[in-house]
C-alpha cells in the first residue's frame, strides 16, 4: 500500500494587474511554490496587465505538504524582479473542494513576516523543581530557514518567551541550517494559561532583525504530556493587521488535490482483467461495460476518465482495440456525416489523450524545426487586408512606403515557405510516426468508410483522420507551442500571428497568387495530410507489428543542464554545465575542469543525456558519450543552496561509485523549470534504488566544514530531509498501472449507485431478479462482476486503513503496446 498525493495545476490568466514599469505596463509571470519551495515558473507575457498563460502542470508530492502559493512577478532586465502579489491555497482549503478549486482569486500583498519557511527541532520537558515544576525548553537545530540576507543565507537566533520572560540563543552566522543545542528553563505555575512561544529571527547589524517564524505551545497540554520532542513547522506572524494596498489584480486558477491510497498490484487484477476482456470482445461483448462507463461519465470529468482509461489500455497493449470500440460506438449513434466526431464524446477525448501520450515525440520531430524557424525569423506576416501595417523599406536615404500589395505578397511567400516545409515534413514522417498511431488511424479510416460507403461521402474517412491529427493535435501545437513543450516561452504578438495563420491557412502551397483570407473550420482537411493518392496509401499502408515505436526508453535528449531539459529532445540548443565532484573520503575535490575548488569559475559546459541506464555527458552534441553516473547507484538528487557557488539553479546528485564510495556531482541549470525537470527525472528513474538517503547537505564541504550547517564531520548524515517524492508529471513518463487502476476504481465508485440501478433495469427485462451480491451469482454477468469487484476493492481499502501490513511500492511499468 502506498499513499500518493498529486496537484493538478492550471494557471489560466490574470487581470487588472498594476503597472510596474515606466511604460505603464508590466511583464508578468508566475512562480508556484509548494511549502515555499519553487517548483514551477510560467513563461513571461510581455507588456500586458491582463496576461494569458493557459499552462498546465501536475506535481506529485508527499501527503504531508501544507500549502501551494502562486506569486505573480514582473520581470525586469536590469534590476530585481518586482513582486506584484500572491495567492495561497492551503491543503485544507483544497481538501474542501473534491472536484478542485476553480475560479478567480484576488492577489494579496506579500508581507515579509508571512514569508516564513522551515522547521525547528525542539525538546520540551516538565521537570520537578525545589519549589515548583520547571519548564525546560531545549532548542536543538533548525532546517530550511528563509534566506534573508544578500549572501543567500541568514544569521539566525531563537527567542523563547514564557510568562513575561524572554531568553535567546547564540547567533549562528551565515546559515539556514543552524544548530544550537541550548537549553532554557522557566518556572511553571500550575494552572497558568500563558503559552510558550519560540521565535526564530535573523540578526542584522544595521537594520532591524527579520522574522523567520514561530511555534506556539499550549503549556497545559505540555503539563499533561510531561515531555514532547520533534520537528515543528515554523508559522507566520498573523498578529499584525494586514494593511490595504489597493487593487493588485486577480488570478484565475484551476487547482485540484488528489489523494490516493494505491493497493498492491494483485488487488487490481480482477478489475483490469474484466475491462480488458470487455475491450477484446468489442461491441459484441455480453455486458458492454465500456458503453456503460461512457453513459455514466459526466461532461466535467470525461477528459480525466478518457485519459486514465487510455493509459490503462495502452499499458495492456489494447489501446487500438479500446479506441476501435469507441469509434464503433460513436459511429453507431451518428446519422449525419457532418456531425461525426464533433462532440466532446469519450471517443474524441480518448483520441486526443492517445495522440498526446503516444505521438508527442513524433510531433516534436515534425514540428520542432519549423516552429524554431518561425521564432527565429520573426518575419511580419499578415493576410487580412484590414490589418496590414505599411512600413518603410529600402536603404538609407531611399526609404519609400511599402504598399499593401507588397506586404500581402511577402506574407504569402513566407507562409508558402513554412507550409511547404510543414507538408514536406509530414509526408516524410510516415515511418517516424509510431506504429500504434498509424494502425489506429487505419482502423478509424476503415470504420468510417464502412459506416458511410456512399460516393458522396468518399472523402469522409480522410476528414475523420485529419480532424484528429490536424485539428486536435497539430494545429493546437502550432498555435500554442509552449503548451506542447515545443518552446520554453510564449510567442510574442508578431510570432503568434504567424503561427495562427500557418495553422489556419490551406492550399497556400498550390497557388501563386495571394491566398484568400480564410478562417476555415478544419485546417488541412483536403490536402495537407493526403496531398496525393500515393501518399494516402503510404500513410495508411499496413505497417509492422505495433510495438516498440513509441515505447518509453528513458528520458532522452541533449543538454538539459544550462541548455535543454532531460525530458525533452531538443538538439541544437546550448550546452550544459557540469560542476565538480566530491568524494566521500578526502579533503580535496576533483573537478571536471577548473581553476579552484568548488568555485563558479570552475564550471565546464557539457552536453548531458539521461537514459534508462545512466546519466552520460559529451563535450559536443556529436562526440562520444561517457557515462558519468549509473542510475542504479543514485542515492539522492537534491537542490544546492545558492550561496554555495554564488550561483542559482544548482543541483547535486549523490551516488556511489563502482567500489561503493560516496560521491557527489554538482550540475547547474539555466532556470528553475529546468532544475526541477532534471530533479524530477532523476528521482523517477531512481525511485526503486536501494539505499536511498533520507537526509542530505544542501551546501558543500569547503575547507573543513559544511557550508550549510557548519558541521566539521564530512560523513555527517545531513541537515535537511530529502524530497525524493516531489516530481513533475511529464508527457513521456512511464505508465503506472496500479495508479491508473486506482483512478478507474475511484471513478466507478462514484457512479456505483447508477451502475446498480442500470443493472436492475437490465435484469428486469426478460425476468425480474435481485442484484447479485456474491461471486457465484455474478458469473456470466459482466456488470454484476464489476459490482462485485468494486465491493472487493472497497473491502481491501478498509483493511489497509485498519492497519494491514504495508506492501512495497510497485514499480513504474514501461509503456507497452
Amino acid at each position: 500500500m502506498a499513499k500518493r498525493s498529486s496537484l493538478s495545476i492550471r494557471i489560466v490568466e490574470g487581470k487588472n494587474l498594476p503597472a510596474k514599469d515606466i511604460t505603464g505596463s508590466s511583464d508578468p509571470y508566475c512562480i508556484v511554490k509548494v511549502d515555499n519551495e519553487p517548483i514551477i515558473r510560467t513563461a513571461t507575457v510581455w507588456k500586458t496587465l491582463c496576461p494569458f498563460w493557459g499552462e498546465e502542470y501536475q506535481v506529485h508530492l508527499p501527503p504531508t505538504f501544507h500549502s501551494v502559493a502562486f506569486y505573480v512577478m514582473d520581470e525586469d532586465a536590469l534590476s530585481r524582479d518586482d513582486v506584484i502579489g500572491k495567492v495561497c491555497l492551503t491543503r485544507d482549503t483544497l481538501a474542501t473542494h473534491p472536484k478542485g478549486f476553480s475560479g478567480w482569486a484576488r492577489l494579496m500583498e506579500v508581507d515579509p513576516d508571512e514569508e516564513v519557511q522551515g522547521e525547528i527541532h525542539l525538546r520540551l520537558e516538565v521537570v520537578p523543581g525545589t519549589r515548583a515544576c520547571r519548564l525546560r525548553c531545549s532548542v536543538l537545530e533548525a532546517r530550511d530557514l528563509a534566506p534573508k540576507d544578500r549572501n543567500g543565507a541568514s544569521d539566525p537566533f531563537v527567542r523563547v518567551r514564557y510568562n513575561g520572560r524572554m531568553q535567546e540563543t547564540s547567533i549562528v552566522k551565515k546559515s539556514c541550517y543552524p544548530r544550537w543545542n541550548e537549553t532554557f528553563e522557566f518556572e511553571l505555575e500550575e494552572g497558568a494559561a500563558e503559552a510558550l512561544c519560540v521565535e526564530a529571527w535573523d540578526w542584522d547589524l544595521v537594520s532591524r532583525n527579520d522574522f523567520l517564524g514561530k511555534v506556539v505551545f499550549n503549556v497545559q497540554r505540555l503539563w499533561a504530556a510531561q515531555q514532547e520532542e520533534g520537528w515543528f513547522r515554523l508559522q507566520p506572524d498573523q498578529s499584525k493587521r494586514r494593511r490595504e494596498e489597493g487593487n493588485l489584480g486577480s488570478l484565475q486558477l484551476e487547482v485540484r488535490l488528489r489523494d490516493e491510497t494505491v493497493l498492491p498490484s494483485g488487488c487490481y487484477q480482477p478489475l483490469v482483467q474484466l475491462l480488458c476482456r470487455e475491450v477484446k470482445l468489442g461491441t459484441q461483448g455480453p455486458g458492454q461495460l465500456i458503453p456503460l462507463i461512457e453513459e455514466t461519465t459526466s461532461t466535467e470529468c470525461r477528459q480525466d476518465v478518457a485519459t486514465t482509461l487510455l493509459k490503462l489500455f495502452l499499458g495492456q497493449g489494447l489501446a487500438k482495440d479500446f479506441l476501435d470500440l469507441l469509434f464503433q460506438l460513436e459511429l453507431g449513434r451518428t446519422n449525419e456525416a457532418n456531425t461525426l466526431f464533433r462532440s466532446n464524446s469519450l471517443a474524441s477525448k480518448s483520441m486526443e489523450s492517445f495522440l498526446k501520450v503516444a505521438g508527442m515525440r513524433y510531433l516534436h520531430g515534425v514540428l520542432g524545426p519549423i516552429i524554431d524557424k518561425v521564432f527565429e525569423e520573426k518575419k511580419y506576416v499578415e493576410l487580412d487586408p484590414s490589418k496590414v501595417e505599411v512600413k518603410d523599406v529600402g536603404c538609407s536615404g531611399l526609404h519609400r512606403p511599402q504598399t499593401e500589395a507588397e506586404v500581402l505578397e511577402q506574407s504569402a511567400q513566407t507562409l508558402r515557405s513554412h507550409l511547404g516545409a510543414l507538408l514536406s515534413a509530414l509526408t516524410r514522417s510516415v515511418r517516424a510516426c509510431p506504429a500504434v498511431v498509424r494502425a489506429t488511424f487505419r482502423q478509424l479510416f476503415r470504420r468510417v468508410r464502412e459506416r458511410f460507403p456512399s460516393a458522396q461521402d468518399e472523402n469522409l474517412p480522410f476528414i475523420a483522420v485529419t480532424s484528429f491529427l490536424c485539428l486536435r493535435f497539430i494545429s493546437p501545437a502550432i498555435m500554442a507551442p509552449k503548451l506542447f513543450h515545443l518552446r520554453e516561452r510564449h510567442a510574442d504578438a508578431r510570432t503568434s500571428r504567424t503561427l495562427l495563420l500557418l495553422a489556419k491557412v490551406r492550399d497556400c502551397g498550390r497557388r501563386r497568387e495571394m491566398p484568400r483570407w480564410v478562417l476555415n473550420k478544419g485546417p488541412y482537411l483536403d490536402c495537407v495530410v493526403f496531398p496525393t493518392g500515393s501518399r494516402k496509401a503510404s500513410w495508411l499502408a499496413t505497417g509492422g507489428p505495433e510495438r516498440g515505436q513509441h515505447g518509453h526508453a528513458g528520458f532522452q535528449g541533449q543538454g538539459g543542464v544550462d541548455g535543454t531539459t532531460a525530458t525533452h529532445s531538443a538538439p541544437g540548443r546550448g550546452p550544459a554545465k557540469g560542476l565538480h565532484h566530491q568524494t566521500g573520503g578526502h579533503p580535496g575535490e576533483r573537478g571536471i575542469k577548473g581553476k579552484g575548488p568548488l568555485m563558479s569559475s570552475s564550471f565546464k559546459k557539457l552536453y548531458f543525456s539521461l537514459t534508462t541506464e545512466a546519466l552520460s555527458f559529451a563535450k559536443t552534441p556529436s562526440s562520444k558519450k561517457s557515462t558519468l553516473i549509473k542510475l542504479a547507484n543514485i542515492r539522492a538528487a537534491e537542490k544546492v543552496e545558492e550561496k554555495s557557488f554564488s550561483s542559482s539553479h544548482v543541483m547535486q546528485v549523490i551516488y556511489t561509485d563502482d567500489v561503493g564510495r560516496p560521491q557527489t556531482a554538482y550540475l547547474q541549470c539555466k532556470c528553475v523549470n529546468e532544475l526541477n525537470q532534471w530533479l524530477s527525472a532523476l528521482r523517477k528513474v531512481s525511485i526503486n534504488n536501494t539505499g536511498l538517503l533520507r537526509s542530505y547537505h544542501p551546501g558543500v564541504f569547503r575547507g573543513d566544514k559544511w557550508s550549510c550547517c557548519h558541521q566539521r564531520d564530512k560523513t555527517d548524515l545531513g541537515c535537511d530531509k530529502t524530497r525524493s517524492r516531489v516530481t513533475l508529471q511529464e508527457w513521456n513518463d512511464p505508465l503506472d498501472h496500479d495508479l491508473e487502476a486506482q483512478l478507474i476504481y475511484r471513478h466507478l465508485l462514484g457512479v456505483e449507485a447508477t451502475l446498480r440501478e442500470k443493472h436492475q433495469q437490465l435484469r428486469a427485462g426478460p425476468k425480474t431478479g435481485a442484484v447479485p451480491t456474491g461471486p457465484g451469482e455474478a458469473l456470466g454477468d459482466p456488470l454484476a462482476q464489476l459490482l462485485q469487484v468494486l465491493q472487493d476493492l472497497r473491502e481491501a481499502h478498509r483493511a489497509s486503513l485498519a492497519g494491514s501490513p504495508r506492501s512495497e511500492p510497485s514499480r513504474l511499468l514501461e509503456l507497452q503496446t
